[in-house]
């Protein structure tokens, strides 16, 4: 990868090679499907302007863990009113961050990304360009991407981090790799903006 840098013009560019743009683009697109596996059709709706507005969501906390991570609970001491909350809160939250996160595809394949075939090593690299809105929908999927990763290495603080990474297992060392990555171009980012 490039690091992300100021152009002349406005915005910010990154060169990903081919398999760090699909290997981004899968893992924004395993969250989107969390997410989208949470918000579920609704068979029936009791409210029509609840569901227009994007209210009427669940009002118990979902079960998976990542899932508690990327859409945790706003009264942690009282159920009551944490799942109220959550009931007139979570459907536009999780369209929120699904939206981040399409944007962040949506910008590798307009810098080049396809799918389909097997992505060729040697392929062309992507270029992404962002401008204000999209560098801000990058962020936040990044992190929503990062806290996925985080929850299923079992990663709370930075002595974790150090764990995992020292991990005999070659498919959490490889995902701690993939971790610190992320990190990196989130970085790469940040500093841009600067």
């Amino acid at each position: 990868m490039k690091p992300f840098k100021k152009r002349r013009r406005g915005g910010l560019v990154a060169t990903f090679e081919l398999g760090e743009a699909h290997l981004l683009a899968s893992l924004t697109g395993q969250v989107v499907e969390l997410l989208r596996d949470r918000n579920g059709v609704e068979e029936s709706d009791a409210d029509p302007l609840a569901a227009q507005l994007g209210m009427g969501g669940p009002s118990l906390p979902p079960e998976d863990p990542v899932l508690q991570r990327l859409l945790p609970d706003a009264y942690r001491d009282d159920v009551e009113d944490a799942g109220e909350f959550r009931r007139f809160t979570e459907r536009g939250l999780t369209s929120t961050k699904v939206a981040n996160a399409e944007a962040l595809i949506g910008s590798l394949v307009d810098g080049g990304l396809t799918f389909g075939a097997m992505p060729d090593e040697d392929g062309d690299p992507v270029e992404v360009e962002l401008d204000d809105d999209e560098v801000q929908a990058w962020l936040r999927a990044l992190t929503d991407v990062r806290l996925s990763l985080a929850v299923r290495l079992g990663i709370e603080n930075d002595e974790d981090t150090m764990l995992v990474a020292q991990s005999e297992d070659e498919a959490i060392a490889a995902m701690s790799d993939i971790f610190e990555w992320l990190g990196y171009v989130q970085e790469t980012l940040i500093a841009a903006l600067d």
